[in-house]
């Protein structure tokens, strides 16, 4: 958490304008180890314009959500931009899609030894 802003500056002075960050807490479900309380990271991702949600991956509370939160995101600003021709498609309705390719294979064409997936 000490070093959030500082990686903030580096993301915003070498990503895409319209990246979308998302501050993440880990962990929640540890209340008794907390260490940055809750209403301080709100407000450090208000005030630098952060989508903010705590999660806890060992019960998976709000993982999805996380997730779900930055896609939506992203789904919004691409209907806001004109159509990439080659990065997009228009639907029926018009609105924008991003085109995801899922036939590539990770280096190699296999999965690591200690890989969970």
């Amino acid at each position: 958490f000490e070093n959030v802003e500082k990686w903030l500056k580096e993301l915003r002075e070498h990503a895409d304008s319209r990246i979308i960050i998302m501050l993440v807490g880990n962990k929640s479900d540890l209340k008794h180890l907390r260490v940055v309380k809750e209403e301080e990271a709100a407000n450090l991702a208000q005030e630098n314009n952060l989508a903010f949600i705590e999660t806890s991956a060992l019960d998976s509370t709000n993982v999805d959500a996380s997730f779900e939160k930055v896609l939506t995101e992203i789904y919004h600003i691409l209907g806001k931009l004109p159509p990439d021709p080659d990065n997009t498609k228009s639907d029926e309705l018009g609105q924008n899609t991003l085109k995801i390719d899922t036939t590539k294979k990770p280096e190699g064409g296999k999965k690591k030894k200690d890989c969970k997936c």
